[in-house]
């Protein structure tokens, strides 16, 4: 049984987490939109990663002031969005921040497999308060623990859910390779996706968060840390892909502009590596 002050220290946390979550679904992500009825859609609907919320905007934007039909975009962890699809939601493209929850819905037959290719790449930070004065090396072995007690007592990693969030998994693979991963493992402040992760700090709810670097460049209350070496986990890569019912020449013609040319200053001032523009 909880002892009173652990209840009460779950109950802030959950509580402060539910306002980060609160902030992240006012600045656009939430719940996907539904087919206009009665008439026809206005543009592709795009379910994107939450981490590709401002350099898609941005696209989209371009896109439609050069002549192009706007879309419809809806942003939140990969794992839901891809859930959502299975589950019938009507969306005409998906861009996961993983290639496992694109694999997840190819492997149901629920993308058109000759539509996918690789379109972003990005890297791993570790972040903290714009103010904060934290210094930290990551390296093999490094005291992650300890800069959190330094940093705030007791305080928490803020990371997206490692059990399904993108962003999470890579940082469990980037600790557990760098054997920082079993000290911290009881001390995360886990979020449904990493802008609510990124929230979790920048409202200094969490001393120390683990997010994606184009996270860290659109938010000016959080600063980076450090980077992640490369090889302590998986390449992040975006991929692209139609989904299976998606019939829309709308949506092809939208796709083929964020893996072109014209869309890649706006990946690149947002931190992305792109991969597929020409």
């Amino acid at each position: 049984m909880l002892k009173m002050g652990n209840r009460r220290a779950m109950a802030r946390a959950v509580g402060r987490l539910a306002v980060a979550t609160a902030m992240v679904m006012a600045a656009g992500l939430g719940a996907p939109p539904a087919r206009a009825q009665g008439g026809a859609q206005e543009g592709s609907l795009v379910f994107a990663a939450a981490s590709l919320k401002n350099a898609l905007d941005a696209a989209n934007t371009a896109y439609a002031t050069g002549g192009g039909t706007k879309a419809t975009a809806t942003y939140a962890a990969s794992s839901a969005l891809a859930k959502q699809i299975e589950a019938g939601a009507p969306a005409d493209i998906f861009i996961s921040a993983d290639e496992d929850w694109m694999d997840y819905l190819a492997g149901k037959g629920l993308i058109q497999p000759a539509t996918r290719r690789d379109l972003l790449g990005n890297d791993l930070v570790l972040v903290a308060a714009a103010d904060s004065k934290t210094t930290i090396e990551i390296k093999q072995g490094f005291a992650l623990d300890q800069a959190l007690d330094v940093a705030q007592k007791g305080g928490r990693l803020a990371v997206g859910d490692p059990a399904a969030v993108p962003a999470g998994k890579y940082a469990k693979a980037a600790l557990t390779k760098l054997g920082a991963w079993d000290k911290v493992q009881d001390r995360l402040a886990p979020a449904e996706n990493v802008r609510a992760a990124l929230a979790l700090v920048a409202l200094g709810e969490a001393p120390l968060g683990i997010v994606y670097k184009t996270d860290a460049v659109a938010e000016p209350g959080v600063r980076i840390v450090a980077t992640f070496p490369a090889d302590s986990h998986a390449p992040i890569l975006y991929p692209i892909a139609l989904t299976k019912e998606s019939t829309s020449a709308q949506a092809q013609a939208f796709l083929d502009f964020l893996a072109g040319p014209k869309a890649r200053p706006l990946f690149e001032a947002q931190g992305f590596t792109v991969l597929s523009a020409k």
